[in-house]
Parts: structure tokens; sequence; C-alpha cells
């Protein structure tokens, strides 16, 4: 029943939130800047995220396991002068953006979830958090206990120089791409808390927020009525079989 949260192809369109509230935390930032070949390659990265993310919540208990221990051995090597990747509580920072975003997506975008199919969806996430090494205990409690960490966290951090850039580095586009990217950048300001999105300088307006809410109605009386099959995220970024 969890599941259902992560088997609709419209919470991709959440990575840009993840990812911004994600690097809002300094040290979170830094260690993008200083291990991360995104300016390069933010196609690449991105799907390097997403495959083995979605390995451990669609696929097979090995799948599962294997997306993980790759995931930590990465993170492993990720530390510097102030930071490291394993610290916990940057652990369940990240993993709180990506919790938080999904269901923000899910009941703005196809439907709200029922008080079980949130807890559900919860312990399965916390089960993925051990995976990646969170320790038993450290997670907050309920959905709900997450929700309010998330609102005090974007209250309180202050988007570093790196994050900046890394937001800069993600959006800017050239001629060819800036239909796709100038819609992605919107959608991400929209969908970000307000602080953070004035941190960014992520424009908004009154005029956008009408277009995202009738765009958030109209995916919820649609979407649910269209075959599971053509609402699933893409393909080619599913775990593949065994074998």
């Amino acid at each position: 029943m969890a599941r259902v949260v992560h088997r609709e192809g419209v919470l991709l369109l959440g990575g840009g939130r993840a990812l911004l509230m994600q690097i809002a935390h300094p040290l979170v930032a830094k260690g993008v800047a200083e291990h991360s070949r995104f300016r390069a390659d933010r196609i690449d990265r991105l799907l390097r995220t997403l495959r083995p993310t979605l390995a451990m919540v669609f696929g097979t208990e090995e799948q599962a396991l294997a997306a993980a221990a790759g995931i930590n051995h990465t993170h492993d090597h990720v530390k510097g002068e102030s930071y490291a990747a394993k610290d916990p509580d940057l652990l369940i920072w990240v993993l709180a953006t990506l919790i938080d975003t999904s269901v923000l997506i899910y009941e703005g975008f196809v439907r709200s979830l029922e008080a079980e199919e949130r807890a559900a969806y919860y312990r399965d996430m916390c089960h993925i958090g051990s995976l990646l090494e969170i320790p038993d205990g450290a997670m907050p409690e309920s959905l709900e206990a997450l929700q309010a960490y998330v609102v005090d966290m974007c209250d309180s951090l202050v988007v570093s120089p790196e994050g900046h850039d890394i937001c800069h580095a993600l959006f800017e586009s050239n001629p060819a791409t800036w239909p796709v990217m100038g819609s992605i950048r919107q959608l991400t300001a929209g969908l970000l808390p307000d602080g953070l999105r004035d941190q960014f300088g992520l424009a908004w307006g009154t005029k956008r927020q009408r277009i995202l809410d009738l765009a958030s109605r109209s995916s919820r009386r649609v979407l649910p009525r269209v075959p599971r099959r053509l609402r699933a995220p893409p393909w080619f970024l599913m775990p593949r079989a065994s074998g």
C-alpha cells in the first residue's frame, strides 16, 4: 500500500524542490560542490541519483540491498573538513526532503492519502533509511513529526554561496533547453517553502500561484482516471530485473 505514493511518474516533478531543499543545508551543499560533477553533467548525475532510489522502493530485496550498498559506498568518500555524507543528521535531512516532497506532490497532484496510507508509506521510507545507515530510532516518530521537522529546518537554514552556485548551475540553460528548464525552474519555485524560495532568489507571484493551483486541481481530477501503466515513472529509471 505504501508504495502507491512512489508509483506515480508525476512525483518526478518534485525533484527540483527536494534537491534545492537539500542544498539549502550548507554542509550538504558543500559536499555536493566538492564531490560532484554536477555542472558538467547534470542529467547523468540526476539519473545516477534516481535509479538507485527507485531500486530501493520498487526493486526486489536483492536490488534494494545492492542499490543501498552502492549509495553507502559513495558516501564513504564524501567527506571534508566540516562534513561527512554519513553524518546521521545530514542523512536524515536528505531523506526527509524526499519524503516531504513525495507526499506534497502526491496529495497536490493525485489525491489525498488516508491516515493508514501515510503511516504505511512512512514506515517503508524509514526502512529505506535503515538501509542507508540512518541509526535506528533517529528518524522522527511519525510522518507528521517529520513534516514539522522539515518546517523547522526550512525556517532555520541559511543558503550558502555553494548552495546558490548549485541552484544557478541546475537551472542555467541555452536557447535550445530554455523552454524545458524554464518550466522546471518555475515549478520548483512554486513548490518550495516561501523562505527558501526567497533565499534562492526564485521569482514568484500571484499569477504564477494561480496557474500552479489550477494545474494541481486539474491533475487531481484527471490523473486518477489515467491507466496506471501510463502513470508510472519512465521505464529507463526503473530497476532492471535480475538474471
